[in-house]
């Protein structure tokens, strides 16, 4: 496929999901738009029923391979390897590459979660197991879905709604309290002040993250916290890795 045609999908896609969210439409429409959505959730599904229990890091996508970041990012893929992860990104450039690296270089598995977007998003060179989405909210849920921790590494605006999605399922219950390490403590100091404040103006319960929320500049200090919380807590334990069954289809879908 050329880049022009690359392009002409990647404006029809997101054509689509801003003409739904303008607001009403005719059934018709909507009644395709849910299907489209089911299958996009099947299809995660069917690829990500067979990778096995997940850390979902999160972080920009800007950061170049030489930015510290970077680097401390692939030391996290790898570490989270380590302790039996498969490491989950959203797929593309920047930290999430580097934490798929740092997995893939370690012997570890290495997953991504893709976004179709006019810009940025792009699949990087170091993930086995790759879905695509079209919509935020569907590949939102399986970022969350398959993992039993998350690590936020400094990033923007997207980095900050998947953390704070993942912080209120834990906060409201939807999710068990699953270990949250949020890393870099100087770029994250302004939120990390937010937050104390919030505690104290009792919009926030010092208890409810006192627990599960470690800010650290330490991976090791970081794979330690996961390991208590997630592998420890949990009771994890290695398992036999399951197999797809062709009758579903699922060959089809989970190379």
């Amino acid at each position: 496929m050329t880049e022009k045609n690359i392009k002409q999908l990647k404006d029809k896609v997101l054509h689509s999901e801003r003409r739904f969210l303008e607001g009403p439409r005719s059934r018709t429409r909507e009644l395709r738009f849910v299907l489209k959505v089911c299958w996009e959730f099947i299809k995660g599904f069917q690829k990500l029923h067979f990778v096995g229990p997940c850390v979902t890091v999160f972080g920009s996508a800007r950061f170049k391979e030489d930015h510290p970041y970077y680097i401390k990012a692939m030391e996290m893929g790898a570490a989270l390897s380590k302790l039996g992860f498969t490491v989950m990104t959203g797929g593309g450039p920047g930290i999430m590459e580097a934490a798929n690296r740092g997995a893939f270089e370690a012997g570890g598995r290495s997953v991504g979660c893709n976004i179709v977007l006019p810009h940025e998003q792009k699949e990087n060179p170091f993930v086995q197991t790759s879905v695509e989405f079209k919509y935020f909210f569907v590949r939102k849920t399986l970022l969350v879905k398959y993992s039993y921790a998350f690590v936020i590494m400094p990033g923007g605006w997207g980095t900050m709604d998947e953390m704070f999605e993942a912080l209120t399922l834990i906060q409201t219950g939807k999710i068990k309290e699953f270990p949250v390490v949020l890393f870099g403590k100087e770029y994250w100091k302004n939120l990390i002040e937010l937050t104390e404040d919030m505690v104290t103006h009792k919009t926030v319960s010092a208890a409810e993250i006192k627990e599960y929320l470690l800010i650290t500049d330490s991976v090791e200090e970081a794979a330690n916290h996961v390991k208590k919380f997630a592998i420890d807590k949990f009771g994890l334990k290695k398992q036999r890795v399951m197999k797809p069954k062709k009758w579903l289809g699922e060959f089809l879908h989970s190379a």
